[in-house]
């Protein structure tokens, strides 16, 4: 896939799925007070308050028994998988060859959904957060990465399903768009491209400078050296 094939498949994924939410609001404009939004203004304009204070618990406004909680957990989750699944798309274009690694575009897709459970089970109480990390802590994940690089994308999964878990849904997309369109357009520039570099992203202009410089190493090899004749 081409980059800018590429952003053209974001910008549109964006645009309907917004066009949608807007569509949505305008036929129910009650809807808004059932969604997990909002979270990020609440955030800006009360930065003082603690999160463990059970008062200031972010929440849909409007959400006062089973059914609504259920939808707003739906909505939540859904979100961030939303949010989460063109980044696999970008990770599946930069990446290549040996360094693709299809349990991390799987792990991209899922985490968030899970890092958003685990926010809302643990969301106000310190004693489930310390219990979640003795959890952790005893079964062990261990997952080497092929390259710093991919830890990117593991970090943004963790933001997006925090974002949800919180009830800022807009602020995992507004994440999701900000590191998809800088790898697009860093792919498309080829920015920081080097002779004998070590590359990340997968070669877009068929140009690559470190490739082209193993190849001239290998067809020119050193002269041996001339044989010396008996006196």
């Amino acid at each position: 896939m081409r980059a800018s094939k590429l952003l053209v498949q974001l910008t549109a994924y964006y645009l309907i799925i917004g066009l949608v939410i807007l569509i949505a609001v305008k036929i129910w404009p009650d809807l808004r007070g059932y969604l997990p939004i909002g979270g990020v203004e609440q955030l800006i304009t009360q930065p003082s308050k603690s999160a463990l204070d059970g008062t200031d618990t972010i929440r849909a406004a409007h959400v006062g028994n089973m059914g609504e909680s259920l939808f707003w957990l739906v909505v939540a989750i859904v979100g961030a998988l939303l949010a989460a699944l063109p980044v696999t798309w970008v990770y599946m274009a930069v990446r290549s060859g040996e360094d693709y690694d299809q349990s991390l575009v799987n792990t991209i897709l899922v985490l968030p959904m899970v890092v958003t459970g685990v926010v809302i089970i643990v969301q106000n109480s310190l004693a489930l957060a310390f219990a979640l990390a003795g959890i952790a802590g005893a079964v062990r994940f261990r997952n080497s990465l092929k390259s710093s690089g991919d830890a990117i994308f593991i970090l943004l999964a963790v933001a997006i399903g925090l974002s949800a878990g919180i009830g800022a849904v807009e602020l995992a997309a507004v994440i999701s768009m900000a590191l998809n369109y800088t790898f697009a357009v860093l792919w498309l520039t080829e920015y920081g491209e080097r002779e004998g570099m070590k590359r990340y992203l997968a070669d877009y202009d068929g140009n690559d400078i470190a490739a082209q410089a193993k190849v001239k190493a290998a067809k020119s090899p050193d002269k041996p050296a001339e044989p010396v004749e008996p006196a």
